[in-house]
């Protein structure tokens, strides 16, 4: 069969050819992402919502190279010829009837070893790293979303770019892809030779990642919900009493009052009396407030009846269904008139803010974007109505980037704009890692399965190369561990105990740790008190987080400037080691942390999801098995024995903490004891130095809450260690309130012990050996 190669010299913007049944149309972004579009007709499609990268033109020395069958079938092979992936059979039959006529069914095969794993496609709570034999339509919704993306260990990915429902299939030898509504087959091969180049390769065509404000990466407290302003600021005063650090407070739903005024953007609920004096009462116990909006509105809000009036609400099925608030089960005789909006409209997205901007006015720091799935209960026609881009059948997907973004775009474009953008958003697409927001998991079951299934979710998560992800804490529905008949008491089962510090110990090592759920509160004097083994685990997790944040913070910053990940698969970083190919519970936290969350009950005597009153002795000794990849040494953190990589290994896992080690060749910088993220500066500081291998890190600071980053106001410290010497190098850039001098309190650890040296430290290059 003869084939087209396209290995070109001269730059042209694109390559058309005819084959039997389709034209194929081949487009060289840069030398390493190629766009495949493929047509019955006429190439229609002019942009797209995800990608903002422009072609670069067919580069003189590309890194992946396309050749086209006669029959259209598309084959790429690296520069070096080795093939990485050949189409199977490609389909575009037409739409004629209905409200998507002239518009395309399309599908497209792509032929993979059986032995092939692929990575990404978005949030399944399927438990699964690997991939492979998915069968499912993909769709928005609560606890699952998808971006039509999936990478393989074979160091390339591919982006559907498609917005419909869409199905994946895998029989084994081939995945198939297909759309219900679309312009044409359009799709984008990204060659990075590993999961990280892949993931650079996304960020490249479809957006880069901000920085987030420090104080996000603290400890985040909520619950469902605080229902006056009161008992949330005495949280926030009993943290402060107690003594635990504490960076987030969330407020959730119905502080606008009744469900006929669903989310108005503002506080008609008595008691929330004085919103800008209580924001400010936050403020100034050095907390910061989010607040939960959503993407429906009540029929007795502004926004509703300015946007009713031009036209820009759906008319389908959302949450809340009963305009009754206080009643459950939802009284279906009093509907809310709940509706969501048409965030596909420039207009209606701009009536969104400037009805947000009262908040925004208040000073409140984050958005809380709930439902950007949205919350849709199905009827038949819903997917017929029309948006501002189409029906909503052929947009569907990317419902959560147009909501998100359209927040981002007129909080960065504010005059008075001072803070960095932060959104918690429940949904996500393709590019919307360029937002500033983190997606969290929804609305799960707080069951040891559902926390077993949130590891591998967020590692393909951040495969996709959306960095900023985390689950609810606990779990967001735990009700059955309550006395029956009684509610609140979750937290004096000690089933739900074990639960919720494991799943906080896992959530030490989110991008966000944020502890939330209904039916119990979530505090942690609710769990005990303090010299009580589960309270004291839970304050030494939180006070762990705030021991990493300049560690967490570096990592933000090489995750902004260089495409790096906090969460990284196994593969990521151990691709040569087989094993580690589908291992869906252990990962690296940044480049130097091996993460094994226990995700077993290893105190109590059930998994079950029941209220009990057993006696527990948190004090027994208990273990789990680690596997430690191959191609590194590992010591613990805790002992520091060092051990060899690509062997499973007994671990000791107590109560208070899950099993972490700490790759050999590895500087960890360890952050002052403080009650929130910016109380210090970092001017006193341990330096902790892993030996047997060489090692680079870069200690990044700036002014923590604002945009002067972009503007080159921030400063760098590398450090190195080859051998025994660690050399600390001249302070690079500089920002307000940079410290002058420092102290650097350098621990060396190797396989024989450890040595200890303080530097002090005032701007220039140095070194020490050890």
């Amino acid at each position: 069969m003869k084939k087209l190669i396209l290995s070109l010299v001269a730059v042209i913007t694109a390559i058309s050819v005819y084959a039997a049944d389709v034209k194929v149309k081949v487009t060289y972004y840069s030398p390493e992402i190629v766009r495949i579009e493929k047509s019955a007709g006429q190439f229609q499609r002019t942009n797209s919502v995800s990608v903002i990268m422009q072609p670069q033109g067919t580069p003189a020395k590309p890194k992946v190279k396309v050749s086209v069958a006669k029959d259209g079938t598309v084959t790429f092979t690296d520069a070096r010829g080795r093939k990485l992936l050949t189409e199977g059979a490609s389909s575009v039959e037409a739409i004629t009837e209905g409200v998507d006529k002239g518009f395309w069914v399309v599908s497209q095969e792509f032929k993979l070893d059986r032995d092939e794993p692929i990575y990404g496609l978005g949030m399944l709570q399927n438990g699964k790293m690997n991939l492979r034999g998915e069968n499912r339509r993909m769709i928005q919704s609560n606890t699952e979303d998808y971006t039509n993306f999936f990478q393989s260990i074979k160091g390339y990915g591919i982006f559907w770019d498609n917005y419909s429902p869409t199905t994946i299939a895998d029989d084994g030898t081939s995945v198939k892809l297909s759309s219900e509504v679309g312009d044409e087959i359009d799709y984008y091969f990204i060659y990075g030779g590993n999961a990280d180049g892949v993931i650079a390769g996304v960020r490249k065509l479809t957006g880069e990642v901000p920085m987030l404000p420090l104080w996000t990466y603290g400890f985040h407290q909520s619950r469902e919900r605080y229902k006056t302003a009161k008992e949330l600021t005495d949280v926030v005063k009993g943290y402060r009493n107690a003594g635990v650090p504490l960076d987030g407070i969330i407020q959730d739903w119905q502080y606008w009052g009744n469900n006929y005024l669903w989310n108005a953007m503002e506080f008609l609920n008595e008691d929330f009396p004085n919103p800008k004096g209580w924001v400010e009462e936050v403020h100034d116990m050095g907390a910061h407030m989010s607040i939960s909006i959503w993407q429906s509105f009540g029929p007795q809000t502004k926004p509703y009846r300015e946007l009713k009036e031009k036209g820009l609400l759906f008319d389908f099925i959302t949450w809340p269904m009963s305009g009754i608030s206080h009643i459950w089960p939802p009284r279906r005789d009093y509907p809310s008139g709940v509706v969501c909006y048409d965030a596909y409209s420039p207009e209606a997205r701009d009536i969104y803010w400037n009805n947000l901007k009262r908040l925004y006015d208040l000073d409140i720091d984050a958005w809380w974007m709930d439902s950007t799935d949205p919350d849709h209960t199905y009827r038949e026609g819903d997917f017929d109505q029309m948006s501002a881009m189409g029906s909503f059948r052929s947009v569907r997907n990317i419902y959560p980037l147009m909501c998100v973004e359209g927040v981002y775009d007129h909080q960065r474009a504010e005059s008075d704009n001072h803070k960095r953008v932060f959104i918690l958003t429940r949904s996500f697409f393709m590019g919307q890692q360029r937002t500033g927001a983190n997606t969290w998991s929804g609305d799960t079951q707080s069951t040891w399965n559902d926390f077993r299934n949130q590891i591998p979710l967020c590692l393909n998560y951040t495969l996709t190369g959306n960095p900023q992800v985390n689950s609810d804490i606990g779990g967001f529905f735990p009700s059955g561990y309550n006395k029956p008949g009684q509610t609140q008491t979750c937290s004096t089962n000690p089933l739900f105990q074990e639960l919720y510090v494991r799943w906080l110990q896992f959530g030490l090592f989110n991008p966000m740790m944020r502890s939330h759920g209904e039916s119990s509160r979530r505090e942690i004097w609710e769990f005990g008190k303090k010299g009580e083994p589960v309270y004291d685990a839970i304050e030494k997790a939180i006070r762990m987080r705030y021991k990493l944040l300049p560690y967490i913070y570096s990592t933000a910053w090489q995750v902004t400037s260089n495409h790096d990940s906090f969460m990284r698969a196994l593969i990521m970083d151990f691709a040569a080691d087989r094993n580690v190919w589908d291992i869906p519970d252990e990962f690296m936290f940044g480049r130097s942390l091996l993460v094994a969350p226990v995700t077993h009950a290893l105190f109590t005597s059930t998994e079950e999801r029941k209220w009990s009153e057993e006696k527990v002795n948190w004090t027994i000794p208990a273990t789990t098995e680690v596997y430690l990849p191959a191609g590194a040494s590992w010591y613990d953190w805790s002992t520091n024995k060092l051990y060899k990589g690509g062997q499973t290994i007994t671990a000791d896992a107590p109560i208070d903490r899950c099993p972490l080690y700490v790759k050999a060749g590895s500087i960890i910088p360890i952050g002052p004891d403080v009650q929130y993220a910016s109380e210090k500066p970092w001017n006193d500081i341990e330096i902790r130095v892993y030996g047997g291998a060489d090692a680079d890190f870069t200690l990044y600071e700036d002014e923590g809450d604002n945009y002067n980053y972009e503007k080159g106001r921030y400063s760098t410290i590398d450090f190195k260690l080859r051998g025994r010497t660690l050399t600390i190098s001249k302070r690079n850039g500089s920002y307000t309130g940079v410290p002058a001098f420092r102290k650097f309190r350098i621990v060396y650890i190797d396989g024989k012990g450890k040595a200890s040296k303080t530097v002090e430290y005032s701007g220039l290059a140095t070194s020490v050996r050890f």
